[in-house]
Order: structure tokens, then sequence, then C-alpha cells
């Protein structure tokens, strides 16, 4: 984290066991408002376990976590939509006969006198469209005839729909073309223009160096590195990737 800049969110010393099995082992975390920061790790390191800690799917075995500077505690994901924090996972979660506002909206539909009003809900999901500097007029199409870009898009406006102070993005160009690539990325850019905090997991490193303020290396359940992305190089960050401790020992040494 910048010296001098506080927290939104911290994670301190969080553990958690499955069985004989340690996924995470007092690890540390910690983002500021405005702040991308990659998480990244081998498919063993934690960082998804980590992440359902943060969202509530999952309670620690010990450790905290402080939101402004405040200890809470999450029983839920409830709980963490409460506090401002919403996950877009690799599978975006859609409903693929369902049309991208119903998705925007889903569970959450405008209603009156029981009759869902389609049209106040078509208007917001156009207005959080274009805010995002997304094609509007996609409103009414069925998800499952949008490409994978253009889907990854509704999944973060859903996000973004809840009013968000860290977004969480599970692997959000993998599978992607190019061209969605730099959409998706664009749209992480917009969100910090704004304020709102994110972490981005992904094993594309060049869109982490594309778009992220830090990057924070796990490997089997630890803290293994912490980066500023102006002072590192995708080579040293996929050596810790690698390499972990054993790497931090070589360089210090």
């Amino acid at each position: 984290m910048p010296d001098g800049i506080p927290s939104l969110v911290e994670m301190r010393a969080i553990s958690k066991a499955f069985g004989a099995i340690q996924a995470l082992d007092g690890v540390g975390l910690s983002i500021s408002r405005g702040e991308v920061l990659g998480l990244v790790g081998d498919n063993s390191a934690g960082k998804s376990t980590l992440m359902k800690v943060l969202t509530g799917a999952y309670r620690a075995d010990a450790g905290e976590i402080r939101i402004d500077g405040h200890r809470i505690e999450l029983a839920s994901p409830h709980d963490s939509r409460r506090l401002g924090i919403e996950m877009v996972y690799q599978d975006f979660a859609l409903c693929g006969n369902l049309d991208v506002a119903t998705n925007i909206y889903l569970g959450r539909w405008p209603a009156r006198a029981g009759l869902v009003q389609t049209r106040r809900m078509e208007a917001a999901a156009r207005r959080i469209l274009q805010d995002l500097g997304v094609d509007s007029t996609i409103v009414r199409q069925r998800v499952e005839t949008l490409s994978g870009g253009r889907q990854q898009m509704v999944a973060i406006a859903r996000a973004v729909s809840f009013d968000p102070k860290l977004v969480i993005l599970d692997e959000p160009t993998a599978n992607l073309s190019v061209v969605a690539t730099e959409h998706v990325l664009a749209l992480i850019r917009e969100l910090r223009s704004r304020g709102v905090a994110q972490i981005v997991i992904s094993h594309r490193l060049q869109d982490i160096f594309a778009v992220g303020d830090r990057v924070m290396v796990l490997k089997r359940g630890r803290n293994v590195g912490e980066r500023s992305i102006r002072e590192t190089t995708e080579a040293e960050v996929l050596a810790l990737v690698v390499h972990g401790d054993a790497f931090e020992v070589a360089q210090r040494e």
C-alpha cells in the first residue's frame, strides 16, 4: 500500500485449513480506494480461498478483516455486499437465457403491484452501461447471444450496479480476444478513476502491468512478495511465482 494512503480493506494474518491442507497461512493484504492490486500465484497459491474469505463465502480460522479501519465479521456473501464488496467470477455467473437488463438487476427487478417494471429496469441498465462506455443497445439481448467479452462487461456492470467500494475480478481477460481484453482493461481503468478499488486475479501478467498499481504474490498459501508495478518487471514477478521465498532471499543477499 502506498505510504500515507489509508487502507480501504485490510486482511491481517488470515489462515484457513481444510482438514490437513493449510490453504492460507498468515496471509496479509491491503488495498486503498482507487487502487488496482494484482493478485498472482500458481493454481494452489490460495488466491481463490483468500477472496472467498474476503467475500464471506469462507470463514477464516484465524486473522482479522478491517474496512476503513473497523474490524468486521463476514458470515456470508450478503455481509460483504452490504459493506461494498463485489466479486466478478471467471464464469460470469450470468443467466444466458435472460436479457442483459434482467441479468444486471437479477433478483432486484423494480416492480409495482407485483409486476416487473421492464422499461424502468432497461433504462437503469442503459445508464450503467453508458457510464462504463459499453454499448447500451444490448440491454434487450439474451446474454447467451453475446461474445465472451461482452458477457464480461455485463458481469462488471452488474457488480457496479451495487455501487461497490471494492470489486474483485477473477481472471477477467481469460479466453478473450485482444480487442475484448482491451475493452475490459478500459473498464478497470474507468472504475479506478471513480475511486473504486479493484483486486485483479490473473495469470496474464501483461494485463496486471497494464492496469495495476501493485502486485502481490502468493505461493502455497503464504505471502512471498509484493511490488509496486512501477518498480518491478514481469520477469521479477514470475520469479516470485515460481520460486517464492527462495527468490526473495536471493534478492536480499
